[in-house]
């Protein structure tokens, strides 16, 4: 692969996912392309960038977009995130929704589904202080393969021990064969949907609370801008964003204001009113 072909791909797939691709990512393209050019039998990367340059097959280029976006996750991955939910966010929604009961989330960078079923089970575990409540946890991805996994809920001893409690695999998976698969009552509380972020997510609708952690890290900051004043307007008044412990706003836009009580918590900036301090509240 010659540098103006790699520019070629470095080009679209930012335009395509968003992702932007240092240089010196050279190495990675080759890595995990080739299995790309393997399974669709054309003999090298050179050859790859000419037929996506050519346009011809949809499904190739969804098949580089795919092996080049990066899907690391587990169950409760970094946990404060889920202690937040717990501790905090779930308290402050129970009370502040208490009138029409209803909870909405979206998990916008879903990979394989720990995040969203993670949060499912923590909301499972507070059902009983939640009569009569609707939940919709939507969780979306650009990779149609981690969604089908995901909607399946399939995972093996390596992906159910990390980071998920033991109590947890007892209660909501069962084992088959060498997989272990989750429950169906925590299945069904996760509406998986491809997305990408790049596009037009309106259609959602509004989100009490929004996860979008460890995916704009590798967007350029003016996208990244774009996507973050984009999700501030699918968020309710009182929304909260949460993003991953290396992500923030500062510096990148003004539509979203830094909850300084807890890290990586975030507020819809709105006109004349300060963001709001959220106050601990009980499981």
């Amino acid at each position: 692969m010659t540098e103006a072909e790699f520019e070629a791909l470095r080009t679209f797939l930012k335009a395509r996912s968003g992702l932007a691709l240092s240089p010196d990512k050279r190495y990675l393209v080759e890595s995990r392309l080739s299995s790309v050019c393997t399974r669709f039998k054309i003999e090298s990367l050179s050859h790859l960038v000419r037929e996506i340059r050519a346009g011809r097959s949809i499904a190739l280029e969804k098949a580089t977009i795919e092996a080049m976006t990066t899907n690391e996750t587990f169950f409760f991955r970094d946990k404060a995130p889920f202690d937040l939910f717990q501790d905090v966010l779930l308290p402050k929604y129970l009370k502040e929704r208490a009138s029409n009961r209803r909870l909405r989330i979206w998990c916008a960078a879903a990979s394989t589904g720990q995040e969203p079923y993670s949060l499912a089970m923590l909301l499972k575990e507070a059902a009983p202080r939640m009569p009569g409540w609707h939940i919709d946890i939507v969780a979306s991805d650009i990779s149609t393969d981690v969604l089908e996994k995901a909607k399946v809920g399939f995972y093996n001893q390596f992906e159910v021990q990390r980071g998920l409690p033991i109590r947890f695999l007892v209660k909501y998976f069962k084992q088959i064969g060498d997989q272990w698969q989750i429950a169906p009552e925590i299945r069904s509380m996760v509406d998986f949907r491809y997305l990408n972020l790049i596009e037009d997510f309106s259609r959602l609708g509004q989100f009490d609370i929004v996860y979008c952690r460890n995916v704009l890290i590798y967007f350029d900051p003016n996208l990244k801008a774009d996507v973050l004043r984009r999700i501030a307007n699918t968020m309710a008044a009182d929304g909260s964003l949460v993003l991953g412990a290396s992500e923030t706003v500062l510096g990148v836009t003004d539509a979203l204001t830094l909850n300084s009580a807890y890290r990586g918590l975030y507020t819809k900036t709105l006109p004349d009113r300060p963001a709001k301090q959220f106050a601990v509240g009980g499981r």
